[in-house]
């Protein structure tokens, strides 16, 4: 089976040379791109806080999930991408009420700058039956 590609019009479109996600593996693995708090609809990065932002890239990867025919339930890794490591504390809190035990595994490290100079970026790995 060849790497499929998974598109949605629910989350911001790619701003590079790359996919939304990848199926691959059989079709159950599916491989998120990091995705930051763009607007699907606009484009532009939402504005406000690091919580806010947080909620918005959450909205974006379960998007991606659904058009690829699963949900938070299916994700087995994420990494997070932060600006500044004293907003984990909030990232936490956001990340934590869109997921449910068992929790993926994770990393989270701070970057020194992230795309449109947001303040948080995850990407995420999906195994969906």
């Amino acid at each position: 089976m060849s790497n499929q590609p998974i598109q949605t019009t629910s989350a911001p479109a790619a701003i590079g040379p790359y996919s939304q996600a990848i199926r691959a593996g059989e079709g159950r693995f599916v491989f998120l791109s990091g995705q930051i708090p763009l607007d699907p609809a606009t484009g532009a990065p939402v504005a406000g806080d690091v919580k806010e932002q947080t909620h918005q890239v959450m909205r974006n990867l379960q998007a991606v999930l659904r058009a690829a025919g699963g949900d938070f339930q299916h994700v087995v890794k994420t990494s997070i991408f932060l600006r500044d490591l004293a907003d984990f504390a909030h990232v936490n809190e956001v990340y934590a009420s869109y997921l449910t035990p068992p929790y993926p595994a994770r990393a989270t490290v701070e970057v020194s700058r992230l795309p449109r100079d947001v303040k948080v970026e995850i990407d995420a790995v999906a195994v969906i039956p």
